[in-house]
């Protein structure tokens, strides 16, 4: 009994510590890295908190258009299938048909960048990554900050450069955007794109999360019969 006692208790602390440590995987570490001001000087740039909330459709929803109208020109997508973004976002299949495929006429098909992609290593000098992932490995907070710390460089090939990737090859393509916004109407823009990016990268994350909650829930009232049982079992063994 002493056992089974110890062997809940360690499975509820290690569902805790997974949850813990995913939820610190997703917020992208300590911050996103250092940049040198006009004096010369080393900066720490800390991540700005991205506003990713799996039950806010409308957000998810205006996301994935951002996505396709500004990302999937050069970003592929390949682990999302149309379908599944018109399932779990609850987007008519026929608006995903007309509004989102860029690519494919097939609704089944994951998202493929539209441009060829040894084309665009010509013009960058590597190819674009696939975004399938990207939160999950570089962390929502991150490439949130990202993708609002784009700023003028006439010394860069395309006029910009960006405070979290120094020298970054990737044109500040949100340019537009943000110049007919106010800041804050941008980066409502970009927090709705990056949840969109972070539920790709783990449409079911929001599930997983809630199931957990419940499993630590459940082992932590089971642990009390099961302890008072063992404290029976051995009250008369000494």
């Amino acid at each position: 009994m002493n056992m089974l006692t110890k062997s809940l208790a360690g499975l509820g602390l290690g569902a805790a510590l997974t949850l813990f440590s995913s939820s610190a995987m997703a917020a992208g570490g300590h911050g996103c890295g250092t940049f040198t001001n006009a004096e010369g000087e080393d900066v720490h740039l800390a991540c700005s908190e991205a506003p990713v909330d799996f039950t806010n459709k409308g957000s998810l929803q205006n996301g994935a258009k951002l996505f396709m109208n500004y990302c999937a020109g050069c970003h592929s997508a390949k682990y999302v299938r149309h379908s599944r973004i018109a399932k779990d976002l609850e987007i008519p299949p026929e608006l995903v048909e007309k509004y989102l495929m860029v690519t494919t006429d097939q609704i089944g098909d994951h998202i493929d960048s539209e441009i060829d992609p040894e084309i665009q290593a010509s013009w960058f000098g590597a190819a674009p990554p696939d975004l399938s992932l990207e939160t999950r490995l570089r962390g929502d907070d991150w490439v949130y900050t990202y993708l609002l710390s784009f700023y003028e460089d006439p010394s860069r090939p395309w006029g910009a450069n960006n405070l979290v990737l120094k020298n970054a090859a990737m044109p500040h393509v949100l340019n537009n955007l943000q110049q007919d916004l106010s800041e804050e109407e941008f980066r409502s823009e970009v927090g709705d794109l990056v949840n969109f990016m972070a539920w790709m990268g783990e449409p079911s994350r929001h599930d997983r999360q809630v199931i957990g909650f419940f499993v630590i829930l459940f082992l932590l009232v089971l642990l009390i019969p099961v302890y008072l049982l063992n404290k029976e079992y051995w009250k008369d063994i000494k």
